[in-house]
């Protein structure tokens, strides 16, 4: 009985390499043309890197919900980079500044504890210690002053108003020598009477918005489940400039007054 063995010769190693570095060379310019179309090489933005390792590295969740920081997000993609007032520092403090990367996001808080904790870390924050002088069982009478004083409908700047509601006292001057683009109100504490409640810091955003030389200010309070929230927000905001309601939370768009004269407190 014969057997016939049969050798096949395989190509070479040297060929066979040289076949997959054409191919592999191939591959990578037509992937280095692709991405030369669709994407550039830049550096994460610090302030996007910070956030992504705060939150990735802590169980504790802003305040808002989804849908409701959403409808601020809306707002800045449009805006940012832009000025960004927001009352109240918090867990969602280092996002607000991170969606506004490129501009400028200051935080005004009243309880200098809590500015000393968050600012430990997260030391980039630019925040600002207020005081409110006010309690939250003031706010029915604050509310009938605001609105029937004349000098509470005047616009003008919050430093130079003769009305008690304006807030003018241990705030850094630097804060109205800006135009706000966005204003956020998340505070003070408002939850139960001996609190300062955000009676004056509603009234004073709304003059800010009203007081810029131009334009609009894009203003969002939170909690307005809560009398004072919704009373004041409805009566100094006014309903006539509200734009949704998502939630706990309120937009309202107020116009410069300044572009106008003699245009009504409230629409």
């Amino acid at each position: 009985m014969k057997f016939i063995i049969t050798f096949t010769q395989n190509p070479s190693p040297q060929k066979v390499s040289s076949i997959d570095e054409q191919q592999q060379s191939k591959s990578t310019k037509d992937c280095a043309n692709s991405l030369a179309l669709t994407q550039t090489c830049t550096k994460t933005p610090p302030s996007l890197a910070n956030a992504l390792v705060h939150y990735a590295t802590t169980n504790i969740t802003p305040q808002q919900t989804l849908n409701e920081i959403s409808i601020s997000l809306r707002i800045l993609e449009k805006k940012s980079p832009c000025n960004f007032l927001v009352f109240g520092l918090g867990h969602d403090s280092l996002m607000w500044t991170s969606l506004n990367h490129g501009g400028r996001t200051v935080f005004l808080e009243e309880d200098k504890t809590w500015i000393a904790q968050i600012k430990e870390i997260i030391p980039t924050l630019e925040c600002y210690h207020v005081e409110y002088n006010t309690i939250l069982t003031e706010a029915d009478k604050l509310y009938d002053i605001g609105t029937s004083k004349e000098d509470c409908k005047s616009v003008t700047d919050p430093r130079f108003s003769s009305c008690p509601l304006a807030l003018k006292e241990n705030i850094p001057s630097e804060v109205y020598d800006v135009e706000w683009d966005l204003i956020m109100i998340d505070a003070p504490t408002g939850y139960h009477d001996k609190a300062p409640g955000r009676m004056r810091a509603i009234y004073t955003a709304g003059l800010m918005a009203r007081n810029r030389e131009n334009g609009e200010t894009d203003v969002f309070v939170h909690d307005v489940d809560r009398v004072v929230e919704d009373r004041f927000s409805k009566g100094f905001l006014c309903e006539g400039y509200l734009v949704e309601q998502e939630g706990r939370l309120r937009h309202f768009n107020v116009p410069s007054h300044r572009t106008r004269p003699g245009r009504p407190y409230c629409p």
